[in-house]
């Protein structure tokens, strides 16, 4: 049974994608191999949504599908890092032309959610992913800690983007 933090994500869905948004500026990396994507990835910082709200120690999972979609498998533990997991899995297509660095996630069919990969490690350590509009960021790593040099540099390179540090918070992880 999926938990009520997720069925909120359900509303998030519909307000993430507007038809036409503001700010189409935001610029992606230029390729993303999805293979080396594929993994565990821990939630480093992000902006506070909604649909998170008491989240500790989240993750995301990225599979590759043999038809051709990325599943995907959010978790975080609700009110404390030893608190109860919660759970979400869906879909992520890739946007044509947009070297893997664009894509619509899925949790309930048939809304979909701009997931633009902004911020990616050569050796993939690290990502960024935000929309388009800027009001939902996410910087993730391969790890539960980052080194502060590195954190640093992304966040350098998100203010050089106009995005709003001040909204940042960070996730806690064990």
């Amino acid at each position: 049974m999926m938990s009520k933090t997720f069925i909120n994500f359900f509303i998030l869905i519909v307000l993430m994608n507007p038809a036409t948004t503001k700010s189409q500026t935001l610029q992606t990396v230029s390729s993303v191999d999805l293979k080396k994507y594929s993994g565990k990835w821990y939630e480093i910082a992000s902006y506070p949504q909604r649909f998170q709200k008491g989240c500790n120690c989240t993750t995301a999972e990225y599979t590759l599908s043999e038809k051709g979609f990325v599943i995907v498998e959010n978790r975080c533990n609700k009110d404390s890092v030893n608190g109860k997991q919660s759970y979400i899995k869906g879909k992520a297509f890739v946007e044509a032309n947009s070297g893997n660095a664009k894509l619509k996630v899925q949790f309930f069919w048939p809304f979909t959610g701009k997931y633009w990969i902004i911020d990616l490690a050569d050796d993939y350590s690290y990502a960024v992913v935000s929309h388009p509009n800027k009001k939902y960021l996410w910087i993730l790593s391969r790890t539960p800690k980052v080194n502060d040099t590195i954190y640093q540099q992304i966040l350098s390179r998100l203010k050089e983007k106009d995005f709003d540090l001040l909204k940042l918070k960070i996730t806690t992880q064990i």
